[in-house]
């Protein structure tokens, strides 16, 4: 029997375990499990291009994401429940840090009862947050959820992504990009304040490392002057001057943005991209956010002596924005013709419409340009889809 008592001790040893030692999760995950009477646990992570779910143990299968009940729960981050044979039962808990999809959590028990699922929510819990620690210094991960050698130039981009998604009650911003391990010269980033979402997409010129280089120079310089407060005219000045100093024959397109979480304002400069894409009432309002662009990033001196242009527009809760690269538009289909806006934007309209989330949408659409049959990337796809959706102003659930 597991008292409560126990089940906080066995938590606690398990939290220690991931603090003091460096052995792999996986043993130290199965000792916690029995420990709960929960009998067995397994962790699986989801794969680069989020297709399997890689079990952090080598006597697990790996996991179709797509067809497959461990495949449901990450889709939609819910819990499923299962029988699996000799009177045992498994339970799916989804592996999530604040809003991003790490993978699942497989509980084998003999009876699912309340404490059962409340001590495998728990340990899921904990899981996701030892994940997420333990990969910023161990390859451990990284090496499971690969499925072929990465290039240099995309190694190197990688290294400066943050994670797929983030949110908050008010936002969600997440991304795709590729191809996963030829990337070349596009990239993302995004990052909250207590008040505000910054997001931007780059494109680098060239598909080398080079541009990868140029990428996260402009990466790291708009992290720099956002990080002491800089508002968003004077990180795009940073960008240029730190591209101008260090790789004065290099430039990048881009869209940065910020986000007002309170108001709903959006604000962004266009760098010699393609316009972001509002969608409002599950329509394209396709020119609502067109502006003529700026030049790109490292290119301050076609400006003319003047400054750059910052745009502001007011968003209504439910809108989903997309920024992204021309690889995404410009990629071949199966007819012979383009990606297109129009098709685009009708995926992610369709799917809104369905009640799929943000990064699920994102996931299924890039598949539906990399498996079609015949359909190839011209160019690195990089996508970004912020959604604000900030809570009733009466503090009542929407719905």
């Amino acid at each position: 029997m597991v008292t409560s008592d126990s089940g906080d001790d066995a938590l606690q040893e398990f939290l220690a375990d991931a603090v003091s030692k460096t052995e792999d999760l996986a043993p130290a995950l199965s000792r916690c499990a029995r420990a709960l009477g929960l009998h067995h646990a397994v962790a699986y992570l989801a794969d680069l291009q989020q297709r399997h779910l890689v079990p952090l143990t080598d006597v697990a299968p790996v996991l179709p994401i797509d067809d497959s009940l461990a495949g449901w729960t990450y889709r939609t981050q819910s819990m499923r429940v299962e029988p699996s044979g000799s009177g045992m039962m498994t339970a799916w808990f989804p592996l999530i840090d604040g809003a991003e999809r790490l993978g699942v959590l497989a509980v084998h028990t003999p009876a699912l009862s309340a404490a059962a699922l409340t001590r495998g929510r728990a340990l899921a819990t904990l899981v996701a947050m030892m994940v997420t620690s333990r990969r910023a210094y161990t390859d451990s991960f990284v090496r499971r959820t690969r499925t072929e050698r990465m290039r240099l130039p995309s190694e190197l981009l990688r290294a400066f992504l943050p994670p797929r998604t983030i949110g908050d009650a008010r936002v969600v911003s997440t991304a795709v990009l590729e191809p996963a391990y030829e990337i070349g010269g596009d990239a993302f980033d995004h990052a909250l304040t207590d008040a505000t979402l910054h997001a931007s997409v780059l494109d680098s010129m060239g598909h080398n490392l080079a541009s990868g280089l140029t990428s996260a120079l402009s990466l790291a310089a708009c992290r720099n002057a956002r990080r002491v407060g800089a508002d968003l005219p004077e990180q795009v000045r940073t960008v240029d001057e730190a591209l101008a100093e260090w790789l004065p024959d290099q430039f990048s397109t881009a869209v940065l943005t910020q986000l007002d979480l309170d108001t709903g304002v959006l604000r962004w400069c266009n760098c010699g991209h393609p316009s972001p894409l509002l969608i409002r009432d599950q329509q394209l309002l396709p020119d609502a956010l067109a502006r003529d662009p700026d030049p790109p990033l490292g290119l301050p001196h076609l400006l003319a002596g003047r400054e750059r242009r910052i745009h502001e527009a007011a968003l209504r809760p439910g809108d989903r924005v997309l920024l992204y690269t021309d690889g995404v538009t410009e990629a071949r289909m199966p007819d012979g013709e383009l990606f297109g806006l129009r098709r685009f934007a009708d995926y992610v309209i369709r799917a809104t419409a369905a009640g799929e989330l943000a990064p699920e949408t994102l996931r299924r659409l890039i598949h539906s340009i990399l498996d079609a049959e015949t359909s190839r990337l011209k160019d690195d796809a990089t996508i970004v889809l912020l959604e604000w959706q900030p809570p009733p102003a009466d503090g009542r659930a929407a719905g």
